[in-house]
């Protein structure tokens, strides 16, 4: 999920930080921080998980070849000593790997540990991991200590795919080559080290004395605790259990929020945090599998009414596959469709021979997704054209197997971006094996897909994702609904938590302290 080469970083990653002040040298607070989040980890192995909860706990316990510094859009070595391009053609990307790094348990950090990483994620392909990140990856070449990767086609955005999560580098003795390691605890060389696990419940890590790389701060021992919903994120932070508060307070409890109260700090992390409403496209008997009754629900859709009456303004209507604030960003939906028009997705469904109203189970998770589901619900029921019957999911982990699956005809799922570039929003979600198994493929799209990859000067490529953009509309795959800026509220006494707030998948834990 949440970077500049293309001016991105500048605009859609800018933070406002409210409270905060500078530890002093050689202090360290050795009584754990306490964070409550909804976003659940899913798994402990990178290549069964592509979410942001998992993520997050990746940044903390492995480390990749390169990593992303804070406000900065381009990445720095972290195992790797020096990264880069060997031919003009951005077909072959090679790393030297530093000395003594070494796993937790004590293993080294290889060159053919780096392969086997890699190797397994393609090996294995499970339908939740980060597979169609490396779509473009032929193969793994492991010499001394040197890590090649030969690429099908040219691609400009290597380097920062493999500073993500999904570049997390594992042990070939724990991680097996083909098939996941279970979920009991995770083995990696990041600043920390997982030493309890309560699964759905908590996590609590400690420093790692064994770390080399590019945190160079001192780490505090922190406690993750994980809520089912926001509103349980709420309770906890009024009883006081907990110090931060990640992406988990409702959308009405922080419009609540004084800024001027002593005892609490709230960062805002201007973020391309994105929610779309997703086609089933699979199954020839989901009404939705026809383009005619897709466009009918783009044109029902209020987006201004989400925002205002779910999510209180903390949200901003979204008209297209690639969020503002990226460079790439047009309004593709809003020039196709009219904003909540029953007459026109009427119009589009009689001239298609589509009988109304038009049954459809629209999957959704809790809290204020249920809201939000419930919106969407009364929106596309308008003048009888759909029909729509809500089935929640309380289990994250269950509910991307159930789409996964293809049991909604729609569901709705929010992306946060992995890097900052638009190539993050579109391979993943539109290209032919997406990580939203909706079943959409388009041979215009994948083409532009490739066209955008060759360009250094990411601003070249420009047209064409305007053009990707473009066609989802037509094709109406999926429905952008909203963005939203990432907030953080911590306690008075703990500094730090804009560093949680940047808008993408790295949290860095290392950058807590108290007062």
């Amino acid at each position: 999920m949440k970077r500049n080469r293309l001016a991105i970083a500048a605009g859609s990653f800018a933070l406002l930080v409210i409270g905060g002040c500078q530890l002093l040298p050689g202090q360290e607070e050795q009584r754990p921080i306490v964070i409550g989040t909804a976003n659940a980890l899913t798994s402990f192995d990178p290549a069964g998980a592509y979410d942001n909860g998992s993520w997050a706990v990746f940044s903390n316990v492995y480390q990749s070849l390169l990593t992303f510094e804070a406000g900065s859009p381009s990445p720095r070595p972290d195992v790797a000593e020096t990264c880069g391009f060997t031919d003009s053609a951005l077909r072959t990307y090679r790393c030297e790997l530093r000395d003594g790094v070494v796993f937790s348990n004590g293993n080294p950090v290889s060159a053919a540990a780096v392969k086997h990483s890699f190797d397994r994620i393609l090996r294995i392909r499970h339908p939740l991991g980060p597979g169609p990140l490396f779509a473009n990856l032929r193969s793994v070449e492991a010499r001394g200590s040197f890590v090649t990767f030969h690429l099908r086609t040219a691609d400009a955005t290597w380097p920062h795919k493999i500073a993500t999560g999904a570049g997390s580098i594992v042990d070939p003795a724990e991680f097996p080559l083909d098939r996941l390691r279970g979920n009991a605890s995770a083995v990696g060389s990041g600043p920390y080290v997982v030493t309890s696990y309560r699964k759905g419940e908590a996590i609590d890590l400690a420093s790692n004395p064994a770390y080399k790389g590019a945190v160079t701060r001192k780490r505090v021992p922190v406690n993750i605790r994980y809520y089912p919903t926001a509103q349980d994120v709420e309770k906890a932070w009024k009883a006081g259990t907990i110090e931060v508060a990640y992406s988990g307070l409702p959308s009405a409890a922080l419009e609540r929020l004084d800024p001027r109260d002593p005892d609490v700090s709230l960062s805002v992390g201007e973020s391309a945090h994105a929610r779309y409403l997703v086609m089933n496209l699979r199954s020839a008997r989901n009404p939705l599998k026809d383009v005619a009754a897709r466009r009918a629900v783009a044109a029902l859709v209020d987006r201004g009414r989400l925002a205002g009456e779910v999510f209180r303004y903390t949200v901003t209507p979204l008209y297209s596959l690639v969020p503002q604030g990226v460079v790439g960003h047009n309004t593709a939906f809003l020039d196709a469709y009219p904003e909540a028009d029953p007459r026109y997705a009427a119009q589009r469904l009689r001239s298609a021979g589509i009988t109304t109203p038009v049954p459809i189970t629209l999957g959704h998770q809790t809290g204020t997704a249920a809201l939000e589901a419930g919106e969407l619900k009364r929106q596309l029921e308008t003048d009888g054209l759909f029909e729509v019957e809500l089935v929640e999911e309380r289990d994250w982990d269950a509910y991307q197997n159930r789409y996964q699956r293809g049991e909604f005809d729609a569901f709705v799922s929010a992306w946060i971006p992995d890097f900052a570039d638009p190539e993050t929003f579109v391979q993943p979600l539109v290209g032919t094996g997406n990580v939203l198994h909706n079943g959409y493929t388009s041979t215009e799209v994948d083409t532009a897909i490739r066209n955008t990859q060759r360009h250094s000067d990411r601003g070249q490529s420009v047209p064409q994702f305007w053009s990707i953009q473009d066609a989802v509309a037509r094709d109406v795959p999926l429905v952008p609904l909203w963005q939203k800026k990432n907030h953080v509220v911590t306690r008075s006494t703990v500094i730090g938590g804009h560093h949680l707030a940047e808008g993408n998948a790295i949290w860095r834990l290392w950058e807590l302290r108290r007062l």
